[in-house]
């Protein structure tokens, strides 16, 4: 196979060019109703997860499967030598093989290599840079695309854009509310960043409620508001959940991990025990404009959403997991079909 260098990488969706992104979005509709058998074949993606994965490892199995292609899937804690990832570094301690060789050898074996990597989890000054899955773009010579990252998540985003155009038609000028919510184990705010990007840069305007100290990241902030200035869009960010669902189509809740006590899972546990009233509720969601929910999933049922919102009419979270598939072949396709 061609060893010249990834004509692209998949590392943030941001990155992408409009076009580019509603090219993929196009092509998503497509698929969904349209079998390619052919598209994918003779290729191989490299699938490495260093962490848990349900909704994007069976997504991107099948996706490639039903292109034709071979997923080549490879669990990193168990499967691979444990990795370094510092340019330069005196590789004298744990790990016997640096991102950059292997990087080089998968590329010999695959036409794209797809990694969920895993944050070290001690200080997020450093895992927000997001150099492991950097290292393996710089170093890749086929296209390498980002499974979720400390600060990323492209492949949910992607699908929630689909989403939200299945369901509002054009993005410009609709509410979009994102809500933090109560659950006892924190996670990754990854979803959130890709997901406020993309939609300010689809012009929608986002309401954003969280507890005082679960703020997202300074950086990402200062980029969304750029992007909300670009687009004609708005931010709004506020502490109480029922002032940003006011008038929404459209609610999305995560809970995500506070930046005051990253790292620290017991100050993160004892944070997080004050705040369990953080909940979406059936009176909440009818405080929206015909509202709908979404959520990244895995959910907490009654914890961070009731039954009856997940069960009703307003949920959107099976179509928003499915069209993971339908938005990844279209990826596939557009990366490497003929």
């Amino acid at each position: 196979m061609s060893l010249e260098p990834a004509r692209k990488h998949l590392v943030r969706l941001s990155d992408w060019p409009q076009e580019d992104l509603d090219r993929v979005l196009a092509l998503s509709r497509t698929l969904r109703q349209e079998a390619r058998p052919g598209a994918l074949a003779s290729k191989s993606i490299g699938l490495l997860f260093f962490r848990r994965s349900l909704r994007t490892r069976a997504s991107f199995e099948v996706a490639i499967g039903k292109l034709g292609g071979q997923p080549v899937n490879l669990t990193g804690m168990s499967d691979l030598w444990e990795l370094e990832d510092r340019e330069g570094s005196i590789m004298d301690g744990r790990a016997p093989e640096h991102i950059q060789d292997a990087a080089a050898v998968l590329s010999s074996y695959v036409d794209a290599l797809a990694i969920r990597p895993a944050p070290a989890g001690r200080t997020w000054d450093i895992d927000r840079k997001d150099e492991t899955i950097k290292s393996w773009a710089r170093h890749a010579r086929v296209p390498v695309i980002n499974m979720e990252s400390a600060l990323w998540h492209p492949l949910q985003a992607l699908a929630d854009l689909l989403t939200l155009e299945e369901e509002l038609g054009k993005l410009q000028g609709k509410k979009l509310s994102i809500v933090w919510v109560h659950s006892p184990m924190a996670a990754s705010a990854s979803v959130v960043h890709s997901l406020l990007l993309s939609a300010l840069r689809k012009g929608m305007h986002v309401s954003l409620a969280h507890p005082p100290s679960y703020a997202l990241d300074p950086g990402v902030l200062d980029e969304a508001r750029q992007r909300a200035e670009e687009s004609g869009a708005s931010l709004q960010t506020f502490n109480k959940l029922e002032d940003a669902i006011d008038d929404a189509q459209v609610v999305y809740a995560r809970s995500w991990m506070s930046l005051e006590s990253y790292g620290n899972p017991t100050l993160d546990a004892s944070h997080r025990s004050r705040l369990t009233d953080w909940k979406m509720t059936e009176k909440l969601l009818a405080r929206g404009s015909e509202c709908k929910l979404m959520h990244a999933m895995p959910v907490r049922r009654n914890v961070e959403v009731t039954d009856e919102v997940l069960d009703g009419p307003r949920s959107l979270l099976y179509r928003q997991a499915e069209n993971r598939l339908h938005s990844q072949k279209a990826l596939l396709v557009d990366l490497l079909g003929s």
